[in-house]
């Protein structure tokens, strides 16, 4: 392990503490650790081939050449993911977009981080959730017993 010095402002450092106490961590180099690697894997300790929906949002600057037509289209492209799709105009250019979709950690963060590169796009931010899928039998009011498939929300990756 290797030890690095920072420096910090009051404000930040208080910031810090807080966190601490929010997540229970037990030191500063413990969360500053946890924050390191939030921000740089950008799916907190979500295995590539893990299950989730996610919630991508973003900002888009609609006259940025052709950005309008590809953002959608984008969506297009992985129909077999995207569940549902938001647009919110904030002024006479600019729009939120929030697309929730449901797949694999990988293939989404991939969609998602090439769209927060695209010229004309900020403030994008990826959400995910981590799910299972249980497969049980049961009766659904008459007939035999059939294999169903339900999603189970899990507290973590």
């Amino acid at each position: 392990m290797q030890r690095i010095t920072i420096a910090i402002d009051d404000d930040l450092a208080a910031e810090l503490d807080a966190h601490m106490e929010a997540t229970g961590a037990a030191s500063r180099s413990e969360a500053i650790r946890d924050l390191v690697r939030r921000g740089l894997s950008g799916r907190p300790g979500a295995p590539a081939d893990a299950g989730c929906f996610a919630v991508v949002s973003c900002a888009v600057d609609q006259s940025v050449r052709n950005l309008a037509q590809r953002v959608p289209q984008g969506r297009l492209d992985r129909h077999d993911q995207t569940i549902s799709a938001l647009s919110v105009p904030l002024d006479h250019t600019t729009s939120v977009e929030v697309t929730v979709m449901r797949g694999q950690v990988g293939d989404i963060a991939a969609y998602a981080e090439a769209l927060f590169l695209e010229r004309g796009v900020m403030h994008g931010s990826l959400g995910l959730i981590p799910i299972a899928e249980d497969t049980s039998h049961h009766v659904h009011n008459q007939g035999p017993a059939h294999a169903h498939t339900h999603l189970r929300v899990k507290s973590g990756f």
